[in-house]
Parts: C-alpha cells; sequence; structure tokens
C-alpha cells in the first residue's frame, strides 16, 4: 500500500518540475531585470522584461539610464556568460538560471571604433640581415621600428611600406626596441647592456649611450606620461639582475635597484608611480623609483617568472594619444609642449582600471593574479597550461587576458577574476607572443610553425595567416589599430595593414 500511494504522489512532483522547466524557456515570459557595472554598482531599479528581450533592446535601456552618447556600446553578460542575441537565446538551455529571481545582467562599455580585420599579407619589407628580434609601433602610429640581430635598429614609412632610417651604433645583437609615451623617442637595449636613445624623424642617436649593465639588456621601460610629460626618464633591467633608472638627457644613471638574486626578465612602470620586476629568481618585487626603495616580494611562483602585464599597460603606452581619432592622424607637434589637458585625460583613462591588476607567467606552466600596489598574495592562481608561458598581456580595456604558451596553445582568461574561458588552438609548434586589437575584439598570435593567426575574442580563428619562411619572434599590433606588424628568422619583416571603423557600430 506505501508503494502505491507515493507513486502517483512522485508523478505528479516530476510533472511539476517538468512544467516549471517549460516555463523557464517561455520566451513570452517575464523576468525582474537588475543591471550592474562591473563593480556590482546597480543602474536604475528593477524592471520586468520579457525573456525575448534583444541586445538592442538592453543597449536602448542602459543609454537612456546613463544618458550617454548615442554612438556608445554595451556588452552584456549572464553568469559570465555574453548575451550575443538575446536573453531566451542565452539561458534556454541553462537549468540552473532561475528566472523567479532577478537575473543580475552585468554590462561593460565597448570601444566606440572598430578594428576590422585583412585576410592578406599586404607588404613584405626585407632589409635587415640578420633574425628581426622586436617591432614596435609609435603611441600614435606614425612610426614603426624595428630591432635585429645584424645590430641595427631600422626606422619604417609606414604609408609607404619602405625603409627610412637605419641606425647604427650597437656592437651586439638589438634585443628590445621601446616607444616613450610622447612618440618623440625610440629606446634600444642590446646584448652588451647597453641602451640607447633615437629620434624617429631624423634616425639620429639622441645623447650619448647609456652604459652600466655588465650582462644584456632584457626589458626596457618608460615612466608613464602624466608622471613624466617629457618623457626623460626610463628603466632598464638586465641579466646582470639589476634595474637601472636613466635620465635620458643627461644621459646619466639615477639609481640602481639591486635585490634580485638572479636575472630580471621584465618590468613595468606603473600609473602609481611603481616599478614591477619579475626574476629568474622566481619573485616579483615592487619598487619606489623615487626613493629607490623595494616595498614588497611577491612570491607564489615555482620557476622562473618569464613576463609580468598590467591591465593599464595600453593606457600607458598610447599616452595622450586616443586610437578613436586615428584615421584623423592626430599628433603632438614635435616642438611644441605637451597639453596638461592630454594628461589630464590620460590620467582619467588610467583611473577607470584602478585599482591596477597585474598578471605573471612562468616556465612552471602557471600564472598568477595580483593587485600589487596592495597584497603580497595572488587573487588567484591560473592553471591549465602544460608547458612553460612565454607571455601574458592584458586586452586594452583590461577585461580579458590572453596567454601563449610553449604548449602550442594560446588561452583566454577574465581579466577581472582570473576565470579561465578558452583555449585556442591551431598552431603545431611553441606560440612566442599575442597582442590585442585597440577595440579588444581580436587578438592575434606569432608562433615558431612560421605563421600568424588572427581570433576573435571569443576564441574563433578568424584568420590564417602564413607567409613567413621561418620563426616568427617579434609581433606587435599598432595602438590605433591599423596594422599588425611581424618579423622573425626570415629577416624578413611583414606588415598587414587593417581598417579601422570610427563611427556608430
Amino acid at each position: 500500500m506505501a508503494k502505491s500511494d507515493t507513486a502517483p504522489k512522485r508523478k505528479i512532483k516530476f510533472k511539476e518540475e517538468i512544467s516549471s522547466k517549460v516555463n523557464i524557456i517561455d520566451e513570452t515570459k517575464d523576468v525582474l531585470i537588475q543591471l550592474k557595472d562591473e563593480a556590482g554598482e546597480t543602474l536604475g531599479s528593477t524592471f520586468n522584461l520579457p525573456l525575448n528581450t534583444s541586445v538592442e533592446k538592453l543597449q536602448n535601456i542602459c543609454k537612456k539610464l546613463k544618458n550617454e552618447d548615442d554612438r556608445q556600446l554595451y556588452s552584456f553578460f549572464l553568469k559570465n556568460v555574453e548575451i550575443s542575441t538575446s536573453l531566451y537565446e542565452t539561458i534556454k538551455d541553462d537549468r540552473t538560471i532561475d528566472c523567479e529571481s532577478v537575473l543580475d545582467i552585468i554590462y561593460q562599455p565597448q570601444a566606440n571604433f572598430k578594428v576590422l580585420a585583412v585576410t592578406r599579407c599586404s607588404s613584405s619589407i626585407p632589409g635587415h640581415a640578420g633574425a628581426i628580434l622586436d617591432v614596435q609601433c609609435s603611441p600614435d602610429g606614425r612610426y614603426l621600428a624595428s630591432s635585429s640581430g645584424d645590430t641595427t635598429v631600422r626606422f619604417w614609412d609606414v604609408n609607404t611600406d619602405t625603409p627610412q632610417f637605419m641606425c647604427k651604433g650597437h656592437k651586439h645583437w638589438v634585443l628590445f626596441v621601446a616607444w616613450s609615451p610622447c612618440g618623440r623617442k625610440l629606446a634600444s637595449g642590446c646584448k652588451n647592456g647597453l641602451v640607447m636613445i633615437w629620434d624617429p624623424t631624423t634616425g639620429k642617436q639622441i645623447g650619448r649611450p647609456l652604459s652600466g649593465h655588465s650582462k644584456w639588456i632584457m626589458s626596457i621601460v618608460w615612466k608613464p606620461l602624466h608622471l613624466d610629460g617629457s618623457s626623460r626618464i626610463l628603466a632598464s633591467s638586465s641579466k646582470d639582475a639589476t634595474i637601472r633608472i636613466w635620465d635620458t638627457v643627461l644621459g646619466t644613471c639615477l639609481m640602481i635597484l639591486s635585490s634580485h638574486l638572479q636575472s630580471v626578465t621584465c618590468i613595468r612602470w606603473s600609473g602609481a608611480n611603481l616599478i614591477y620586476s619579475s626574476s629568474q629568481d622566481r619573485t616579483i618585487k615592487v619598487w619606489q623609483p623615487d626613493k629607490g626603495t623595494l616595498c614588497r616580494t611577491l612570491e607564489g611562483h615555482g620557476h622562473w617568472v618569464n613576463h609580468v602585464a598590467l591591465n593599464t599597460d595600453y593606457v600607458m603606452r598610447t599616452g595622450a594619444f586616443d586610437p578613436a581619432d586615428a584615421n584623423k592622424r592626430n599628433r603632438l607637434d614635435s616642438s611644441s609642449q605637451l597639453d596638461g589637458l592630454l594628461i589630464k585625460n590620460l590620467t582619467k583613462r588610467e583611473q577607470k582600471l584602478c585599482p591596477e591588476k597585474m598578471v605573471s607567467c612562468s616556465d612552471d606552466h602557471t600564472m598568477s593574479l595580483w593587485q600589487p600596489e596592495q597584497d603580497k598574495k595572488p587573487l588567484c592562481k591560473m592553471v591549465g597550461h602544460q608547458q612553460a608561458i612565454n607571455e601574458a598581456v592584458f586586452s586594452p580595456d583590461g577585461r580579458l587576458l590572453a596567454s601563449a604558451s610553449f604548449d602550442k596553445s594560446v588561452k583566454l582568461w577574465n581579466g577581472v577574476s582570473g576565470t579561465f574561458i578558452v583555449t585556442l588552438r591551431g598552431h603545431i609548434q611553441e606560440v612566442y607572443q599575442v597582442c590585442w586589437s585597440a577595440d579588444s575584439r581580436m587578438l592575434c598570435s606569432a608562433s615558431a610553425d612560421s605563421t600568424l593567426k588572427v581570433w576573435d575574442s571569443k576564441g574563433k580563428l578568424l584568420y590564417d595567416l602564413p607567409g613567413h619562411a621561418d620563426q616568427v619572434y617579434a609581433l606587435d599590433w599598432s595602438p590605433d589599430g591599423q596594422r599588425v606588424v611581424s618579423g622573425g628568422k626570415d629577416k624578413v619583416l611583414k606588415v598587414l595593414v587593417m581598417m579601422m571603423m570610427t563611427t556608430s557600430l
């Protein structure tokens, strides 16, 4: 009797569960919505919307509540899943979402311009007599510089893709180049431990070589524009385990930072006027450059720390230049002083990403996400790669993070929480570098398999770009979004000219 009594009750309960699930995926059903930003601040009050509400309707609601420019677009996320078409399409297969409670939808502003990719290489530029080891576009996108194993630095005309200046002065491989944030100077570092400064308009050396390192240069970084309006100060790190801060006008070393026990692999100068350094001694150190003091040591990696990156790197690199104005070719005149308003605008851009976050990657196959101004411990540990991680880079808006590994893959992560998103597979050898488009919608990867690959921010392979005859060591996507530049062991510089829309999307 007990079994016969309970069986009908179980069937009724089962039918009720099925009925509730049917109601959840009913696209005409109304649900309660609360819009929030990434920091958790609410926008307006809760309101009812049908599940078939489209992204366009969410855009209109968000614009009206914020009273912003009609050109501004937003992305919307529900439980870290982007709403690409409508609420209904996003949740119809997710049985964990309770439509009877308030749904928190996170909105994120997008860039008001869009970079359009191309499917082929627009030009191949020979000229270097050795492998190309680094390439970098200037902050305003007007100049292009490369360094090589042939001991030279070269400037290229970005309009005609032809050589402009060949700079001689180094006596050994030129490993790195770094543009000043004002776009008026280029620094280069070589295997002899020398740093030299060049004028991109003439190709001539500025001042005398900065000598002092006893081993080769591992990284170069300029002091951010809002902290040094004349772009006079830079820092270099070396395999000799030291960091040196230079006055490029006087040609003197202002300070030596020495606490690392092995090679200093990478340095970053933050908008908060701190220097972060990673080392083969498995630590990351935080310095106060004005005083020359060590603030704290960040530990946690079990092998060499290869690279560190900040979510403000793109803002620090572009300085006062707005990529949305790229087609206008706005540029500060070399004879004028920097406008204080532009520096103020830079500070505002940097503040949007505060507090600064840093990512570190290591030969221990892991990455760590840090809030280095405040904490000694990482916010999270990111695991998944099977071999050494060569580089990790934040997207310009700081919301995504891409990592390149010797396991032949690129992985995407949430730049705020550090959660894994997707693995990008397609390369058949080690991936050396990754870089992002200015609008954070695409990224490009360079590999030992001699190819470049362009992906969208969701992990889809857009274009496979062969053309190099050997390993691709150097890669850069210009800050204005208009070109991707690569170079490698085949001694050839390749330029892919992109297109960019700056009107409403």
